[in-house]
């Protein structure tokens, strides 16, 4: 397998574009919460396109499948984050809708990627 670029692959473009969305859907959080949820939040969004990120410099399509597996995990946590901000009122309602919208987005386009990867080997 030849390094991927992740930087093309649609996936990747749609976690990062999320990710800044999450840098700016927090910026007005409380500011005791900026070493809590505001900072979980940011580093497991970001983790989502990092993953995609260090799947594509992998060797291997079980590996690359690995870590695809790894960012879909961290977008459930920040799936779970976003609805916990939510509720707690730190975020508008519009916004929440939005960044949920797109995490979701995001899970299924790594879930088709992994099950492409899976029936590939």
């Amino acid at each position: 397998m030849e390094m991927r670029d992740f930087k093309r692959l649609k996936v990747w473009e749609k976690a990062h574009h999320f990710t800044l969305q999450v840098y700016s859907g927090t910026k007005n959080f409380p500011s005791d919460e900026r070493f809590g949820l505001t900072t979980q939040l940011r580093r497991a969004a970001v983790s989502v396109p990092a993953n995609i990120a260090e799947g594509c410099g992998r060797d291997s399509e079980r590996e690359l499948a690995r870590f695809m597996s790894i960012s879909a995990g961290s977008a459930s946590e920040v799936e779970y984050q976003l609805f916990l901000a939510n509720d707690l009122n730190y975020m508008q309602a519009e916004t929440y809708c939005e960044l949920n919208q797109q995490v979701n987005e995001v899970k299924r386009m790594l879930n088709s990627f992994i099950q492409k990867l899976k029936t590939d080997r």
